[in-house]
């Protein structure tokens, strides 16, 4: 298990834009060559941005990208003719495939914070598709099946426990409060990497929100 620290991320965006982004892989102008991927996953990025900020419209390809809200609300709007209004506890999944353009706002008065992953699909090309899962439940995990990945939301109470899946690729991310794994103490912003998982259980030092993508072999 390999554990990442959150003041590990690699800080990017545009602070004077109202953009503060955090990488958690090699990403734009920073440039890792031992941290480009770990399964499927290619980036896991921290986003804040600031009423009124946002990305402009930008390209994508070959690239599964799922957003998570954690606070605030995201406007999406993409090439493709979808506009979409993203809420916390919402799932959405753009396969960018041959291409799509979008731009990313937060068109609110509030601050707006996301988690936006990026995964490899194993062939490349097609057409871009988009979709919204709205209030998903802990017990629904999401399937990206064109990465051959499986998303798992768990809102854990203090002293509640989850599985972790089994699996040869299995990441865990803590959006919010702490969480230990294996020993090891993991607050917001944290991650695990975990290869060849199994029976392992998360248990809530207090009340916690967690990422856990269940990967194949890539």
């Amino acid at each position: 298990m390999d554990v990442r620290r959150a003041d590990e991320r690699y800080p990017g965006g545009d602070e004077a834009a109202g953009i503060a982004s955090r990488h958690a892989f090699s990403f734009g102008p920073h440039y890792d060559p031992d941290n480009l991927r770990f399964g499927a996953l290619l980036a896991c990025n921290e986003e804040r941005l600031a009423p009124g900020a946002g990305f402009d419209e930008h390209p994508h390809s070959h690239t599964e990208i799922v957003t998570w809200v954690v606070e605030g609300e995201l406007t999406h709007r993409d090439s493709a003719g979808h506009e979409t209004v993203v809420r916390a506890g919402d799932v959405q999944r753009l396969s960018s495939a041959g291409g799509v353009r979008h731009v990313e706002r937060n068109d609110a008065a509030v601050p707006l914070t996301f988690v936006q992953m990026w995964l490899a699909p194993h062939e490349p090309g097609g057409e871009p598709a988009y979709e919204i899962v709205r209030g998903i439940a802990d017990s629904t995990p999401y399937a990206v099946p064109q990465a051959g990945a499986m998303l798992h939301v768990r809102r854990l109470a203090a002293g509640e426990r989850t599985a972790v899946p089994d699996g040869a690729y299995v990441y865990v991310h803590v959006v919010r409060g702490e969480v230990t794994l294996g020993g090891e103490t993991l607050g917001a912003g944290d991650a695990a990497r975990v290869t060849n998982a199994e029976a392992l259980d998360a248990v809530a030092v207090r009340r916690a929100e967690v990422l856990v993508w269940e990967m194949a072999v890539p």
